[in-house]
C-alpha cells in the first residue's frame, strides 16, 4: 500500500530535474542512493526534502540548500496530499535551509532567449528561465547559456559566502544553416533549369516604361465657400447695424418735427424763425434715407454671397479636370450687387 501511495505521489507531482544532475558529484552512499535514483526518475518535493536532509547531515550545505529550496518551492498547497507531516517537516526544511544558506553562495541567471540551457561550471542546471537560485561554493564560477540557432553566451562571476551574484546573458541570433542550404539549393535549381532561369531573368528586368498612376479626382477647394460665407455674415451684420442706426435717427426726426410743431412753426413754408430748424430736420431725414439704402444694399449683398457659397458647394464637380470647373464670383457696389458664374459647358 505504501509503495502504491509513493508511486501515485511521484506521478501526480512532477517537477524540474535540473538539480538532480548533481548526484554524480556526491559520493555514493547507501542512505542517499535510493533517494537520488528516485529524484532522477521523478523529482518531487518529498524526495527533495529527504535528499536535502541527507546532504545536510553530511554537511554538504550547497547541495542541501539546493534540494531544500526546491522542496519548499514545490511544497503542496493541500497539506493532506503530502506524505510528510505538513507543519513540522516544512519548518525543519526552512530551518536547515536557513542554516546552510550563510555557508554557500548563490547565482541568479537571466537569459534573453527563453528555453536556453543554463550551465554552471559546465554542469546543466536547467532551461531558462530558472526557478529560484543556483547555489554554489564561494569563489569564481562560469555561467553559460546555450541554444540552437544562437551564439553561446557566458559570464564569470565571483560569489562570496551568503552572497548572491546576478548574471544576465544576452544571446545573439545566428543565421539559420537550414535557410542557407535552402538558398543554395534554390540557386542550383535556377542554374540547371533553363525555363526557371529565364523566368527569373524576366522577373528581374525592369518594366518597359514608367507606369503612370491613375489620376485621382481633385478634391474640392472649400476656401471660396468659407470666404463667401464670412463675407455674407459681414454683410448681414452691416445691414442690421445700419437698420438700428437708421431707426435711432428716425426717432430724432420725429422729435425735431414735434418740437417745431409745439413752437407753432411748420416746414412747408417756414418763417424766418424756423428756417434753421427746418434745415436741420431736412438733414436728419436725409441721413435716415442714406442709412436705409446702405442697410438694404448690405442685406442684398449678404443674400447674394450666401447664394454664391451655396452654389459653389453644391455645384456638380467635373471629374475630367479642373479646367472645366465653374467658378462663382460675387460682386457688390453701392448701386447693386450680383453673382457671376464662369465656366465651360
Amino acid at each position: 500500500m505504501g509503495s502504491f501511495l509513493l508511486a501515485v505521489l511521484l506521478c501526480c507531482i512532477p517537477a524540474r530535474t535540473a538539480w538532480c544532475e548533481e548526484r554524480g558529484s556526491s559520493p555514493a552512499m547507501e542512505a542517499g542512493a535510493a533517494l537520488e535514483s528516485a529524484c532522477e526518475l521523478s523529482p518531487t518535493f518529498d524526495v527533495a526534502y529527504n535528499l536535502g536532509n541527507t546532504k545536510y547531515q553530511m554537511k554538504k550545505h550547497r547541495e542541501a540548500a539546493q534540494y531544500l529550496s526546491y522542496a519548499l518551492r514545490n511544497w503542496p498547497l493541500i497539506k493532506a496530499a503530502a506524505r510528510l507531516k505538513p507543519i513540522a517537516e516544512q519548518r525543519l526544511a526552512e530551518q536547515r535551509l536557513a542554516e546552510s544558506r550563510p555557508l554557500v553562495g548563490a547565482v541568479t541567471v537571466a537569459v534573453s532567449a527563453a528555453g536556453a540551457e543554463v550551465l554552471v561550471d559546465g554542469k546543466a542546471m536547467g532551461k531558462a528561465s530558472l526557478e529560484g537560485e543556483v547555489f554554489v561554493e564561494p569563489g569564481e564560477h562560469q555561467v553559460e547559456a546555450r541554444l540552437q540557432g544562437y551564439a553561446p553566451a557566458s559570464q564569470t562571476v565571483r560569489v562570496e559566502k551568503a552572497g548572491t551574484a546576478k548574471v544576465e546573458l544576452a544571446m545573439a541570433l545566428l543565421q539559420s544553416e537550414a535557410t542557407e542550404a535552402a538558398r543554395g539549393a534554390s540557386a542550383e535549381a535556377g542554374d540547371g533549369a533553363p525555363g526557371a532561369r529565364a523566368g527569373a531573368l524576366a522577373a528581374e528586368q525592369p518594366p518597359a516604361g514608367p507606369v503612370q498612376p491613375a489620376a485621382l479626382p481633385e478634391e474640392r477647394n472649400w476656401m471660396p465657400v468659407i470666404a463667401l460665407g464670412a463675407a455674407s455674415a459681414v454683410g448681414l451684420g452691416l445691414g442690421i447695424g445700419m437698420t438700428v442706426a437708421g431707426s435711432n435717427v428716425l426717432d430724432d426726426v420725429h422729435a425735431q418735427r414735434q418740437a417745431i410743431r409745439n413752437s407753432g412753426g411748420q416746414c412747408t413754408k417756414p418763417s424766418a424763425a424756423f428756417v434753421d430748424d427746418c434745415a436741420e430736420l431736412s438733414g436728419t431725414g436725409e441721413r435716415v434715407d442714406m442709412l436705409g439704402h446702405v442697410a438694404g444694399a448690405a442685406y442684398v449683398a449678404s443674400g447674394v454671397l450666401a447664394a454664391a457659397a451655396l452654389t459653389y458647394a453644391l455645384w456638380p464637380r467635373d471629374e475630367a479636370g479642373a479646367a472645366g470647373q465653374p467658378r462663382v464670383v460675387a460682386t457688390a457696389h453701392p448701386l447693386g450687387a450680383g453673382v457671376v458664374v464662369l465656366g465651360t459647358w
